[in-house]
């Protein structure tokens, strides 16, 4: 599910809230998703989170960010020591794919979400009709075949 459109960047930067972690990648994006789920939505605190997906041989963040946190058992989640930001996760279902919050890239006005995961998770008084398909679950086989 990468995308095939010539303006997509292939150089992404981005940066927490306050500026003390950045990151970068040289590639474009994997695919990019909204997630419903209800941890994603606490862990951002958005009514409907989005992220990019990126190898995370391409993706590199300064300074380095350590081990993570999980409190979900398969997820581990990145946020900045300074300001709280979220900044990255992983999924064990999702295997060499660091999830990125889509309002942390510089140039996600250019990385329309492809696919909303979890929507049976979404706020009932949400309403988005951008065409997308909506998963009732992870959507890990579509965000998998986007590798």
């Amino acid at each position: 599910m990468p995308s095939d459109d010539a303006n997509t960047p292939t150089t992404i930067t981005g940066r927490c809230y306050c500026g003390a972690v950045s990151f970068r990648s040289d590639r474009a994006p994997l695919t990019v998703a909204y997630c419903h789920c209800n941890d994603c939505k606490r862990w951002t605190g958005a009514p409907a989170p989005a992220f990019a997906a990126f190898h995370p041989e391409n993706l590199t963040h300064t300074p380095d960010q350590g081990p993570g946190i999980s409190y979900s058992p398969g997820v581990t989640r990145w946020s900045c020591a300074s300001c709280g930001s979220p900044l990255m996760a992983t999924f064990d279902y999702l295997p060499d794919q660091v999830y990125v919050p889509l309002g942390l890239i510089d140039q996600a006005t250019a990385l329309p979400p492809r696919l909303h995961c979890h929507a049976d998770a979404a706020f009932s008084w949400l309403h988005l009709d951008d065409g997308l398909t909506r998963a009732s679950g992870s959507g890990r086989n579509t965000l998998n075949a986007a590798d």
